[in-house]
C-alpha cells in the first residue's frame, strides 16, 4: 500500500497543467485535491516576440526555461508562418525534461539541458558565451537571474514576455475542500506560492500545523519560506514526478520509527 493512501494533497498548479499530477496521486490511493491558483494567458502585446521571431537568425541561442515558454514561443512562430525548422542553426537549451519534451513534441532537440533544473545552473554548462546573442521568451515575472548571469559572462540577452501568468480565485467547492482540511500542499512555482497565501488571506484560512508544504524545488521553497510558509520537503527532481517521489518517501519515514524525516527548510 503506497504511503500516501488517503492523504489529502492539494495541487496548485494551473489547471490545464494538473491533470497528470492529479492522476499520478490518485494512482498512489491520495486524495487530490484540484486547486489551481494561477491561470497562464498570451501576453497583451506580442510584437516584441514577433519581431525577435522575424529575425531569429540574430541569435546564436535560445533558452526555454518551461514548457509554457515552449507553447507561447510555437503559438507566435505559427502566427508568422512558421515552425521549428526557424531554430535550425540556433542553438536551444531547455531547463528540465518537461521542457525538453515539449522540444521534441514539436520536432527541436535541445543542445543542452543542464543536471539541476534552475536557471543558474544553465549559465555554466553552455560554454563560451562572451558576444552572444541569447533569446530568452519567459513569463513575464520570470527572475532576473538567467539573464544577469548571461550579462556577467559577456552574453547579448534579450528577454522577452512570451506569456504571462495570473492569479485566479479557486471555486467555491475547492475552497471548501481547502476549509474542511488537508494533509499536503504542493507548490510548482514561486507563482502558485504567492497566490495561495494572498488566497489564505483574503478568505481568512489559516493551515493547521500538521499540514505539510511540499515544493518543488528550492526557488519554490525559498518562496514559501519568505512569505512564512513552513517547507517540509524539497523534490530533489525539481519535476512533477520528483515531487510525488519526495512526498512518497516522507511519509514512508513517518510510517518507520526510527527513520529520520528531514527538518523543516523553513
Amino acid at each position: 500500500m503506497s504511503s500516501l493512501q488517503r492523504k489529502r494533497i492539494l495541487v496548485t498548479r494551473p489547471r490545464q497543467q494538473a491533470h497528470a499530477l492529479l492522476d499520478r496521486l490518485a494512482g498512489l490511493g491520495a486524495v487530490p485535491v484540484a486547486f489551481p491558483v494561477i491561470a497562464v494567458a498570451p501576453v497583451e502585446d506580442p510584437a516584441p516576440l514577433d519581431a525577435a521571431i522575424a529575425s531569429l537568425d540574430a541569435f546564436q541561442w535560445v533558452i526555454f526555461t518551461s514548457a509554457n515558454g515552449v507553447e507561447a514561443f510555437w503559438e507566435r512562430l505559427a502566427a508568422d508562418g512558421k515552425d521549428g525548422r526557424a531554430l535550425a542553426g540556433i542553438k536551444v537549451a531547455a531547463i528540465g525534461p518537461v521542457t525538453r519534451q515539449a522540444l521534441l513534441e514539436r520536432g527541436v532537440e535541445p543542445c543542452f539541458v543542464p543536471q539541476e533544473y534552475v536557471a543558474e545552473a544553465i549559465v555554466a554548462g553552455m560554454g563560451d558565451v562572451n558576444g552572444q546573442r541569447i533569446l530568452l521568451p519567459r513569463a513575464d515575472i520570470a527572475r532576473q537571474a538567467l539573464a544577469d548571469e548571461l550579462q556577467k559572462r559577456g552574453a547579448l540577452p534579450t528577454e522577452l514576455a512570451s506569456y504571462r501568468t495570473q492569479a485566479v480565485r479557486p471555486a467555491p467547492a475547492a475552497l471548501a475542500e481547502l476549509r474542511a482540511g488537508v494533509d499536503v500542499v504542493t507548490f510548482t512555482s514561486s507563482s502558485t506560492v504567492r497566490s495561495f497565501v494572498q488566497i489564505l488571506e483574503q478568505e481568512d484560512i489559516r493551515l493547521s500545523s500538521q499540514t505539510v508544504i511540499a515544493c518543488i524545488g528550492p526557488i519554490t521553497a525559498t518562496t514559501a519560506c519568505q512569505l512564512g510558509l513552513r517547507v517540509d520537503l524539497v523534490a530533489e527532481e525539481y519535476t512533477s514526478a520528483g515531487l510525488v517521489e519526495a512526498l512518497v518517501e516522507y511519509f514512508e519515514k513517518l510510517q518507520k520509527p526510527g527513520l529520520p524525516v528531514d527538518e523543516s527548510t523553513g
